[in-house]
């Protein structure tokens, strides 16, 4: 897959040069290459620890009315879904506790979205989604072979892979710009203190229980997409994604030759 940018007619421009340090030649043909400057690096390890307390405070929360419902109303003879009971370990703080629950659940959801602001603002700013995570027309186009590779469970780990594939950078658009800020909107709406100087959140909402369905719904999401982004960097290669997100450098192995080619 290709990041470059189209021009009018739509054939592919030359590729342009991305900020930071040069590849770096390896022994056995492979190539060490610049992928994560250090804001995202740091944005990322906050986000990882922001989002397991939330979850964890968030269960915690759920479990002294464990029954999700739509509208104003919660049903508590027959509601839309009822949570079943999870173990304490999974909860902070340990134990039923929603006084304190909430106490972590604030404190990191506004280290979690200050940290998501300077995130997107650093990514706007020097255009790093542009260049990343935005599809490009040519990346569309080539859906359904992205589709089939993965499949296949098939990942590249040559030059190919100097780019995300069009599934990745589809699903990392609709995380930043669509399931963070659904989870955001209705847990503000959910907010007291928030209702009591901007209640039209509760009311587009469609009610309390509708808002805290859809958060649950939100928190469902995220959780699906960390289940299946760490199995991915498990299977395509543990030591050289985490190494990536560490210290910056990712490593490309040589292209193997294709079908009949010597190798």
């Amino acid at each position: 897959m290709t990041d470059r940018p189209f021009d009018e007619v739509g054939v592919e421009a030359p590729a342009t040069t991305s900020p930071g340090p040069a590849d770096r030649p390896l022994p056995g043909g492979r190539t060490d290459i610049w992928r994560h400057p250090v804001l995202v690096r740091i944005s990322h390890w906050l986000n990882v620890v922001a989002v397991v307390v939330l979850l964890m405070s968030g269960l915690n929360i759920l479990m002294a009315h464990p029954h999700l419902d739509w509208g104003i109303r919660t049903t508590f003879a027959d509601p839309w879904l009822t949570i079943p009971t999870v173990p304490n370990w999974l909860m902070i703080p340990q134990g039923r506790n929603l006084a304190e629950a909430r106490h972590w659940h604030f404190f990191f959801a506004w280290l979690f979205v200050i940290n998501g602001l300077i995130y997107l603002a650093y990514g706007f700013i020097t255009r790093r989604f542009g260049r990343r995570l935005w599809p490009t027309g040519m990346d569309l186009k080539g859906f359904w072979r992205s589709v089939k590779e993965h499949a296949r469970f098939h990942f590249p780990k040559d030059e190919e892979a100097r780019t995300y594939n069009v599934i990745q950078k589809l699903t990392y658009v609709t995380m930043i710009l669509v399931i963070l800020p659904m989870m955001l909107i209705t847990g503000l709406s959910m907010s007291p203190g928030f209702n009591a100087i901007g209640g039209i959140l509760l009311e587009i909402m469609g009610g309390r229980q509708s808002a805290r369905t859809l958060h649950f719904i939100s928190a469902g999401l995220i959780v699906g997409f960390i289940v299946i982004h760490v199995g991915l960097v498990i299977w395509t290669g543990f030591y050289n994604n985490m190494r990536a997100m560490i210290t910056g450098w990712f490593v490309l192995e040589p292209t193997a030759p294709a079908d009949g080619e010597p190798k």
